[in-house]
């Protein structure tokens, strides 16, 4: 079911809700958090969808303020809002605020009428994101802070400004999606034999910032020089691959077609392995499933991307 609420207050979106709940529409209790997507006009219903599908493991109430992505002076100031419930929600409501001219001024006090209360606030970003997310408006209300490293128009330097402004509780999908990366790359040096890492090579998309992520984790945790190669190209995205040099030889894990990799082992044959690109409803529904900061990714971005020396394009 979808209400829609032209040129409205937070006060009447209340009320609607209220009214909804009594007819028995939509039932608000057992949410557990809220999730408020800052998203720009005309680019919500992805996000929405990714939201709608989390929402079956994250039951919860999702906020949607969309405004104008270039300040329009001449925009006359107005909140259109739109309630979605049921099918059209999936385990969520949704409420989607399409706000414009100078009623976005203001988007703390157009949600804050709007929340769950006694349940945590989670602020998504799926794509520009602020540059200080934890002094933005939504952010300084939010648990969590997630953005997007690889929506912004240089994606490598969005990552240079996530290390300046981190605070804990931020995080970047770029990071959730190096999950499965970095599960198969531990399962990997588990495995006898037990030598060290002498030298480490990751090479991946220039316009992924994951592969910087990885690279600066690996030298963190392995405390070894990394070759970071990014390559350019429009058939270039992702994490391409990963070289480990041992004494005994190298193993690479490398991904030269979707969702399958090629791990390769001295002495060992060839291994094809399930590795999937994270879809956007996977990185939602893994970050909501914490909500205290992610204390490595806090200094994989820090401390680690500060440390990380060597980045080659090609």
């Amino acid at each position: 079911m979808i209400v829609d609420l032209p040129n409205t207050t937070t006060a009447k979106i209340s009320k609607t809700l209220v009214r909804i709940r009594e007819e028995g529409g939509a039932v608000a209790l057992g949410r557990v958090l809220t999730l408020i997507i800052a998203s720009q006009l005309g680019n919500e219903e992805e996000a929405i969808e990714a939201a709608n599908d989390a929402s079956r493991e994250h039951p919860m109430r999702v906020i949607v303020v969309s405004t104008q992505e270039h300040d329009a002076a001449n925009s006359v100031a107005r909140v259109d809002a739109e309630i979605r419930v049921g099918g059209d929600a999936g385990a969520s409501e949704v409420i989607v605020l399409r706000v414009y001219g100078d009623a976005a001024a203001d988007p703390e006090s157009l949600v804050t009428g709007l929340l769950l209360s006694d349940a945590p606030v989670v602020a998504w970003w799926p794509g520009t994101a602020p540059a200080v997310p934890s002094d933005s408006p939504i952010g300084r209300i939010a648990y969590r802070r997630i953005t997007d490293a690889s929506a912004q128009p240089d994606p490598q330097a969005a990552l240079r400004e996530l290390s300046g402004s981190y605070r804990p509780g931020d995080n970047d999908f770029a990071w959730t999606r190096l999950t499965l990366w970095r599960a198969q790359l531990a399962a990997v040096l588990d495995q006898p034999p037990y030598e060290p890492i002498i030298g480490i090579q990751v090479i991946g998309a220039a316009a992924s910032p994951s592969t910087t992520l990885l690279a600066a984790w690996l030298q963190m945790q392995l405390q070894v020089p990394v070759e970071c190669k990014l390559t350019t190209g429009p058939l270039a995205n992702g994490v391409h691959g990963v070289h480990l040099q041992r004494a005994s030889g190298t193993i690479s894990l490398e991904r030269e077609i979707p969702d399958i990799a090629t791990l390769s082992q001295p002495g060992q044959p060839l291994q094809d392995l399930t590795l999937k690109r994270r879809s956007l409803r996977d990185c939602l529904a893994d970050e909501l499933r914490r909500l205290d900061p992610d204390e490595l990714y806090g200094e994989v971005i820090t401390r680690g991307l500060s440390q990380l020396k060597k980045v080659v394009s090609q």
